[in-house]
């Protein structure tokens, strides 16, 4: 699957300040939930080039490939331990739920330790800011574990409304990170750029970027280069990126080694070309928070 190898030189991958974290981070990386449209073999390969090409960031959910998009990195990446930065996500919205989800992901990875570890997709479901802030809800798994050295530093992903990114920052000040959608269609629609990225950068945290090709949809109109080059002309430090073979690794790594900042006059030509597209059909994963009933349990959106 994928093209031959090429030959794209090692190394040379700019890297950003993370927030407040001190860690220099390459400004991409490979995420854990495209691993289960590929074999495992040909995952680990992906996970080795990674590393073989000089990448230091690497993104996971434990329920990405029902947990074996963990033990991907577990198999790679335990010889360079103190080479990378993984983080690793969780959906539990309880102390207990939440702690049983990282030991288990750290077991799956053969490591002590996530350098980040984050909830996943928060904004799920209606009433998760209250149960994840409640009396034994997930945030004091986070907090505990930071405080154990079990992960380094804490974090949340918001996929449906920006408005819960900056929810989650007026709730704690305990936040290092946050893992939000950014790309040239995303300002016509429940912009995460208008909303969600001022908030973030105001707060100092790290800001990783997922969804930067809209799933591979935009890609009908803009190349990967435009998406990626857009992405980081932002006030952003890393995106992470479904790689599912070594091809696109190569290239993307390429794009990131050629990378310079875009002048405001081709953001704005890249958003308007974006705009035929946007919407909630191009970005399905967008849902307001508050369009569903209060404390009610029902998923607002299912995507990866």
């Amino acid at each position: 699957m994928g093209r031959k190898t090429s030959d794209v030189k090692a190394g040379d991958i700019p890297k950003r300040e993370f927030g407040k974290t001190g860690e220099m981070l390459t400004v991409v990386g490979p995420g854990g939930a495209r691993f289960r449209m590929i074999s495992w073999e040909e995952a680990t390969a992906v996970v080795r080039r990674c590393y073989d090409l000089g990448i230091n960031y690497y993104d996971n959910s434990h329920n990405y490939w029902g947990g074996r998009s963990e033990e991907v990195y577990g198999a790679v990446l335990p010889p360079f331990r103190k080479e990378v930065f993984i983080t690793t996500k969780c959906d539990g919205r309880t102390r207990e739920g939440a702690e049983r989800e990282l030991e288990a992901g750290l077991k799956s990875m053969r490591t002590d330790y996530v350098d980040l570890w984050q909830l996943h997709k928060v904004g799920l479901f209606e009433d998760d800011l209250e149960t994840i802030f409640a009396p034994d809800g997930a945030m004091e798994a986070l907090v505990a574990a930071k405080k154990a050295g079990k992960c380094r530093f804490i974090g949340f992903s918001v996929h449906g409304d920006p408005n819960t990114v900056v929810e989650m920052l007026q709730r704690s000040n305990d936040w290092d990170a946050t893992l939000i959608p950014l790309n040239p269609a995303d300002p016509e629609y429940m912009s995460f750029e208008k909303i969600a990225l001022p908030a973030a950068v105001e707060r100092g945290i790290g800001i990783q970027v997922m969804k930067s090709l809209g799933n591979g949809k935009l890609l009908t109109s803009l190349t990967a280069r435009d998406c990626i080059n857009y992405a980081l002309s932002l006030p952003t430090h890393c995106i992470t990126l479904g790689f599912t073979n070594i091809g696109q690794v190569e290239d993307d790594v390429r794009f990131a080694q050629q990378f310079e900042s875009l002048a405001v006059e081709k953001m704005d030509e890249l958003r308007v070309r974006a705009a035929r597209m946007a919407g909630p059909d191009l970005e399905d994963w967008k849902k307001p928070l508050r369009s569903l009933g209060k404390n009610r349990r029902t998923p607002l959106h299912d995507d990866i």
